[in-house]
C-alpha cells in the first residue's frame, strides 16, 4: 500500500458562500503523479487494500493541509464502502488530526459513490459514530449515479454535494431546476446545506443563485491549486453574473423562506482557540491572517466561552507596554462574552440582537451555535445588513406599484412550495368584469381607484388568514393561494363586498382550482388548468365564483347565474 501513495500530491479547491463571496471551506483533492485517483483506488481494490488506502489518502490530506497552515474546515473524501468498513480502520485519521493539532470538528467527511456496495444499515451507523466523535458529514455526488435520495433524509448530513452533471444541466431546464428545488426543500427540513460542485459557467452560477443554493465550488470561481487559496473572494464574479432573477423565466422559481434570509446564509468559518489560549497565541493567529476579524475561545466541547475582537485586542497589546502586560497571560482577559445566535434564526433576529448590544460592540461578529451550543461559525453584521437590504430592494421591485401586492413570481414560488410539500390547496384567479368599459366610461383614474380598493380588500382578507397569499399580476387580474379550509371564508369575504367605480357598481369573477397532492406538477400547469375555469366564470351573470379540479371537466358554480338569452 505505501508504494501506491508515494507519488500522490494534493490540490485544494475552495468552497464559496454565494451570499458573501468568501471562502468557507477547502476540499483536498488527491492528485497521483500518473492517472487519476480512481485508478489508484482500483489498483488498491485489486490488491485487497482499498479501505486502508482510502483512509491513508485522507490522512495525507490532513497533513498536507497542515503544512500550509490551513485553518478553515477541510473536506476529505472517503468511499461509502470505506466508511461502512471496520471502525478501527479510522484510527490513523484520528492520529493524523492529533499530530497536526486539529480536531474532528475541523473536518467534513465527504462520503462518495458507489453507495450500493456499502451495506445501508452499517453505513448509517458508522456515520452516526463519526458525527458523535465530532466529524461533520457530507454526501457527495447526490443527483447522479447510485446515490439514494432517501439517504440524506436518514443521515441528515451537514453538507450535500450536488453532482456536477446536475449543475451542467441546470440553465434553462425546468426539470433539473425542479430537482434542485426538491433537494433544497428536503434540506430545509434536515438542516443540511447544498453545495454545487463543478460550476464552470456564469449561466450555471446564475441559475444556482436563483434556486437559492448558497455554497458552490468550481473552476469558474477558483481552480484547485497546490497551495490553498483562503483569502480570495468571488465578489467580482458575482457582480459580472448580475441579478440572479434575470435568469430565463423558463426555469422554476426558487423556494425562499417567507421570513427572509437565514443567519446561516451568511456563515463564515470561525477561527477558534482553546479558552486557555494566551494573548501571544491570539496575536500569532491575527498577525498571520489579516482577514480574520476575531477569534472565538472555545471549551473542550467546542462551546464558545469568549470572543476576541481584532481591533480592540490589537489596540490593547500593541500599545505602550501592551505586549509585556498581556502576552503571556490568558487572552480571556482581553475578551468579551460572546454574542450567540442559534443556527435556525433569521437574519432579522440577528439584527435585533445587534440593536440591543452595547454601542461599542454593535459591529462584533456573532457566534452561530447548534442545538448543543457548539460553535458552527461566525456571522459578520455588515454581511447581514447588506443581505437584508438587497432582499428589501428585491421585494420592493417585485411589488405592483398600484396595489403594493407581490406579482406572479411570488405566487409561483408559493404554489411550487405547496406542490413539493404534497399539500391540498386552492389557487384562485379574480378579476373585474368588463374592466375596459369601466375605464372607458369613468376614466382610468377611477379604474385605478377601483383596483386599489380591490387590492386592499384582498390584503385585509389575507391578513386575517395566515395561510392565504395574494398577488396582483397586472391590470385587474389578481391571484390567490389558500388552504382548502381558508378558501371559502376568504373568497366569501371578498365577494360579499360591494365595489363601484364613481357610481356604477361592478361585478367580479373568481375561478378556483382545488389541487390535491400529486394532481398538478407546477405553477405553469396550474395556470393552464385555470384558464377554462375562468372562462366559465366569465360566462355567468353578476358576481360569479366557480370551482374546478385537475383531471375533471366538472365545474361547480358557487355564485352567479346564467346569462339571459336575447330573442
Amino acid at each position: 500500500m505505501p508504494a501506491l501513495l508515494d507519488d500522490v500530491r494534493f490540490a485544494f479547491q475552495p468552497l464559496f458562500n454565494l451570499h458573501t463571496g468568501a471562502v468557507v471551506a477547502v476540499e483536498a483533492l488527491a492528485r497521483p503523479h500518473d492517472g487519476h485517483v480512481r485508478d489508484l483506488l482500483r489498483e488498491a481494490f485489486r490488491a485487497g487494500y482499498l479501505a486502508d488506502t482510502d483512509v491513508a489518502l485522507a490522512c495525507r490530506a490532513v497533513r498536507h493541509a497542515a503544512e500550509h497552515g490551513l485553518g478553515l474546515p477541510l473536506h476529505v473524501n472517503l468511499l461509502a464502502m470505506t466508511v461502512a468498513d471496520r471502525p478501527e480502520l479510522f484510527a490513523p485519521l484520528y492520529g493524523a488530526l492529533r499530530e497536526v493539532g486539529r480536531g474532528p470538528s475541523d473536518v467534513v467527511v465527504e462520503v462518495g459513490a458507489p453507495y450500493s456496495r456499502a451495506p445501508r444499515r452499517r453505513l448509517v451507523e458508522r456515520l452516526r459514530r463519526l458525527r458523535e466523535d465530532g466529524f461533520r458529514i457530507g454526501l457527495d455526488g447526490v443527483g447522479e449515479g447510485d446515490s439514494p435520495l432517501s439517504l440524506p433524509a436518514e443521515v441528515r448530513p451537514e453538507v450535500i454535494k450536488l453532482d456536477r452533471a446536475v449543475v451542467v444541466a441546470l440553465p434553462g431546464d425546468p426539470a433539473w431546476c425542479a430537482l434542485v428545488q426538491g433537494l433544497q426543500h428536503l434540506c430545509e427540513h434536515t438542516g443540511s446545506l447544498v453545495v454545487a460542485e463543478g460550476v464552470e459557467t456564469e449561466g450555471q452560477l446564475a441559475a444556482l443563485r436563483r434556486l437559492g443554493v448558497r455554497l458552490a465550488q468550481g473552476n469558474l470561481l477558483a481552480s484547485p491549486q497546490r497551495r490553498p487559496r483562503v483569502d480570495v473572494t468571488i465578489s467580482a464574479v458575482l457582480a459580472e453574473v448580475g441579478d440572479p432573477e434575470a435568469v430565463s423565466r423558463t426555469a422554476t422559481a426558487p423556494l425562499r423562506r417567507r421570513r427572509g434570509p437565514a443567519v446561516t446564509d451568511f456563515l463564515h468559518p470561525a477561527t477558534t482557540l482553546p479558552d486557555s489560549a494566551t494573548s501571544e497565541e491570539v496575536l500569532e493567529v491575527l498577525a498571520g491572517r489579516p482577514t480574520v476579524t476575531g477569534v472565538v475561545l472555545v471549551d473542550e466541547d467546542d462551546r464558545p466561552r469568549w470572543t476576541v475582537d481584532r481591533n480592540r485586542f490589537l489596540l490593547a497589546v500593541t500599545g505602550p507596554f501592551g505586549h509585556a502586560l498581556h502576552a503571556r497571560r490568558e487572552a480571556a482577559r482581553l475578551a468579551d462574552r460572546p454574542k450567540l445566535i442559534g443556527a435556525g434564526a433569521g437574519a432579522l433576529e440577528l439584527l435585533d440582537v445587534v440593536a440591543h448590544a452595547d454601542r461599542e460592540r454593535t459591529n462584533d461578529d456573532l457566534v452561530v451555535v447548534d442545538d448543543d451550543d457548539r460553535c458552527l461559525g461566525v456571522v459578520r453584521v455588515a454581511d447581514v445588513v447588506r443581505g437584508v437590504a438587497e432582499l428589501k430592494v428585491e421585494q420592493a421591485v417585485a411589488l405592483n406599484p398600484l396595489t403594493r401586492l407581490p406579482g406572479s413570481d411570488a405566487v409561483a414560488r408559493e404554489v411550487d412550495r405547496r406542490i413539493l410539500g404534497g399539500e391540498l390547496f386552492a389557487v384562485g384567479w379574480l378579476d373585474v368584469d368588463a374592466f375596459k368599459r369601466v375605464n372607458d366610461s369613468a376614466g382610468f383614474a377611477a379604474g385605478d381607484d377601483l383596483i386599489r380598493e380591490l387590492g386592499r380588500a384582498l390584503s385585509e382578507g389575507a391578513a386575517a388568514l395566515p395561510g392565504v397569499q395574494v398577488g396582483h399580476v397586472g391590470g385587474d387580474d389578481f391571484l390567490v393561494v389558500a388552504g382548502l379550509d381558508e378558501l371559502v371564508p376568504f373568497s366569501a369575504g371578498v365577494l360579499d363586498r360591494s365595489f363601484a367605480a364613481e357610481g356604477p357598481a361592478v361585478t367580479l369573477s373568481l375561478a378556483s382550482l382545488i389541487c390535491a397532492a400529486g394532481s398538478v406538477g407546477s405553477y405553469r400547469e396550474v395556470s393552464r388548468l385555470l384558464a377554462p375555469v375562468k372562462e366559465h366564470a366569465k360566462s355567468l351573470r353578476g358576481t360569479s365564483w366557480v370551482v374546478g379540479r385537475p383531471g375533471s371537466d366538472q365545474v361547480d358554480v358557487l355564485r352567479g347565474g346564467p346569462h339571459l338569452a336575447v330573442g
